[in-house]
């Protein structure tokens, strides 16, 4: 009788220990956890800790690495661009520690971007995710990553709009991201990605068909 009361506490202890989180208690965190850390603005915090004017409302009055680059130079827009990428590798990077569920990677990747877009941390004042976007198909399929930044540098050199090249980019991602991860849900996100990255360009491409988009500026040869 003790010994089966002894095998049948050590049961109980072991069922206790081996449990396990509630699945979907988990997929819910990673999704607020990818939201949360997509909201932290990255161009808003250096410019403020830096003592520059707030880029939501100098400049492009966009918070993003290129506005950062007119406001404060070379140095705090490469902090600006790499803080960016790895708002969207990160929570892609740690979902796919605790998940193999295709869906919630997928949509893990797509909360970092919107709240890269609407972060709820700056009055949903946001960029326009083209880094983001960026540091997610770096953590989902990093070959896609190299071919859109490939894809960015050609579409550059070609119109010299740093605008047509990020619709470029976005434009071709979903297809690529089907190429190397054929479940529906990255295509699907990738999708959603591209047609957010559109919609934040609305100035943008109303700009470049009245001819008044600026191009990117290549520095002249010196004598």
């Amino acid at each position: 009788m003790d010994h089966a009361c002894k095998l049948t506490s050590g049961t109980a202890s072991l069922d206790t220990i081996g449990h396990l989180p509630d699945p979907k208690a988990v997929h819910y965190t990673l999704l607020l956890f990818a939201y949360f850390l997509g909201s932290i603005s990255c161009s808003v915090l250096i410019c403020k800790l830096a003592g520059l004017p707030d880029p939501r409302h100098t400049g492009s009055n966009n918070p993003g690495a290129t506005n950062v680059l007119r406001i404060g130079g070379k140095r705090l827009a490469v902090l600006a661009l790499f803080g960016d990428i790895l708002k969207g590798i990160i929570p892609v990077v740690v979902a796919r520690l605790l998940t193999t569920d295709h869906l919630i990677l997928s949509l893990v990747g797509l909360f970092a971007f919107v709240g890269h877009l609407y972060p709820v941390f700056f009055r949903f004042q946001g960029g326009k995710g083209v880094a983001t976007a960026g540091g997610v198909y770096i953590a989902l399929a990093w070959p896609v990553a190299l071919a859109l930044v490939g894809v960015w540098i050609a579409a550059a050199l070609i119109t010299r709009y740093s605008s047509v090249a990020s619709l470029s980019a976005a434009t071709v991602a979903p297809a690529l991201i089907y190429v190397f991860l054929p479940d529906i849900s990255y295509t699907l996100a990738c999708c959603a990605i591209a047609a957010l990255i559109y919609w934040r360009h609305r100035p943008n491409i109303a700009r470049l068909r009245d001819g008044t988009e600026s191009r990117i500026r290549l520095a002249s040869p010196r004598n």
